[in-house]
């Protein structure tokens, strides 16, 4: 399932409140980003018809049906496959030429790849 970066604010909220219906989430999302209750609800039919969310009577009650972990995963390999042709290797590789990338940053990701393997 690949959800869109408007999917993902309603997944955002779910995830960190848990359960909640359609109203609260568009209460959240019209103060952290403006959006107004059609546009909410719209983007939670969306979610919905993606089987990321059930939406339960009463009060619309909308509940996660995927992971932010799951979600991560898919949003991972779809980078790796279209930006590094599949290779683990080459996206490593862009990792570690990242100015960012401290020695303790890449002693950590060496470690987790070997706990890992």
């Amino acid at each position: 399932m690949k959800l869109s970066n408007s999917e993902l604010n309603i997944m955002d909220v779910l995830w960190e409140h848990g359960p909640m219906t359609a109203g609260d989430i568009a209460r959240i999302l019209s103060e952290k980003i403006g959006w107004n209750r059609n546009t909410t609800y719209t983007v939670i039919k969306k979610a919905i018809g993606k089987q990321a969310v059930q939406r339960t009577d009463p009060n619309f009650l909308c509940t996660p049906l995927v992971t932010r972990a799951e979600v991560a995963d898919e949003r991972t390999e779809a980078l790796v496959q279209d930006m590094y042709d599949g290779s683990y290797d080459r996206f490593l590789a862009a990792l570690a030429k990242n100015e960012n990338l401290t020695a303790k940053k890449a002693q950590s990701l060496l470690k987790f790849i070997e706990e890992n393997k």
